[in-house]
């Protein structure tokens, strides 16, 4: 097999093919005491839980963390606000956009990070193969594909223009979803697309890298982060404190090994391991730092439209 690509049903497993698996909770050791409903988009860069499964974190701190899949950062954010679940993954982004607009809801731990260069090629900028765009402001008054308004890979797509020469007011953003961008690229409907893994290699195969793109938001960042609402942590200091701490535990683990990792990954994925060797794969933050949250905090203040605050707002004091 191929390490360096990956089929458009390799994809899929990636990203969806775990949620079959995680619909079931997670039971853990008999003697944990702590129940909690963990919401995660089945993607590595929240697999954090099924590690902590795997390697009996969970167990040991007394936890039995039943997680199902959520298909948005949008809907996790909704579903932990209407107390369908306790705790959930988003990216900072939308966390912040909430935030921003009144909503209750408070960080507790950190998960996937941008780190350059262990993570570089996590997203990118693609153009047809016969295109003759060499630079951002190439793509000044043109069309780019993005898997979502709104969201991280639009705010992603638009900083880069703007920091690399281009002017991102002028574009016409189309959300074209995963994995679809791929399929259309040389199909005249765009000019260019933001792609971020899994999707990196077979862009590779059908268009154009022009530049990798999450790296001119910063060199450094927090992507994602588990969250609750602050009435639930405050109500639930003890499990939140576990939670973090099985996180971080967790986070160090898997950044020291990729290949065990892979393989707990890749069998609630129902995927061939060798599938992830070709992949860039996800790094995970070890402690909260809002200086690492704020580079993504202030872009989706720019670009989404809501005056930037301090990431400090964001994680949990104590108080509801």
């Amino acid at each position: 097999m191929n390490t360096n690509s990956i089929t458009r049903a390799q994809a899929g497993a990636l990203l969806f093919g775990a949620a079959a698996v995680i619909a079931n909770p997670l039971c853990l050791s008999a003697q944990s005491t702590d129940a909690l409903r963990v919401l995660a988009f089945p993607s590595e860069n929240t697999a954090e839980p099924f590690f902590a499964k795997d390697m009996g974190f969970f167990a040991k701190a007394r936890l039995d963390a039943n997680v199902t899949p959520s298909s948005t950062d949008s809907a996790t954010v909704a579903a932990v606000l209407g107390g369908s679940a306790d705790i959930g993954y988003s990216s900072v982004g939308t966390i912040a956009s909430a935030h921003a607009k009144g909503l209750p809801i408070t960080v507790i731990a950190p998960a996937s990070e941008y780190a350059v260069p262990e993570t570089r090629g996590l997203a990118a900028v693609f153009v047809p193969a016969n295109s003759t765009v060499r630079s951002a402001k190439d793509l000044n008054g043109k069309t780019f594909a993005v898997p979502g308004l709104g969201a991280i890979a639009y705010v992603g797509a638009r900083d880069w223009m703007d920091k690399n020469g281009g002017d991102s007011s002028t574009v016409k953003f189309v959300e074209i979803p995963y994995p679809a961008e791929t399929d259309l690229l040389n199909s005249g409907r765009f000019d260019a697309a933001f792609i971020t893994e899994p999707f990196v290699g077979g862009a590779k195969k059908v268009g154009r890298l022009l530049d990798y793109g999450y790296t001119s938001i910063a060199k450094q960042f927090t992507i994602g982060t588990w969250f609750t609402t602050r009435q639930w942590a405050t109500d639930h200091p003890d499990i939140v404190r576990n939670y973090a701490a099985v996180m971080r535990q967790t986070a160090t683990w898997a950044n020291k090994n990729h290949d065990q990792s892979g393989v707990i990954f890749a069998k609630y994925a129902k995927i061939d391991p060798q599938t992830l060797a070709g992949l860039t794969r996800s790094h995970y933050g070890e402690r909260i730092d809002t200086q690492l949250m704020q580079p993504i905090i202030d872009s989706f203040a720019r670009y989404i439209g809501f005056n930037a605050f301090p990431a400090s707002e964001l994680i949990f004091n104590g108080k509801s």
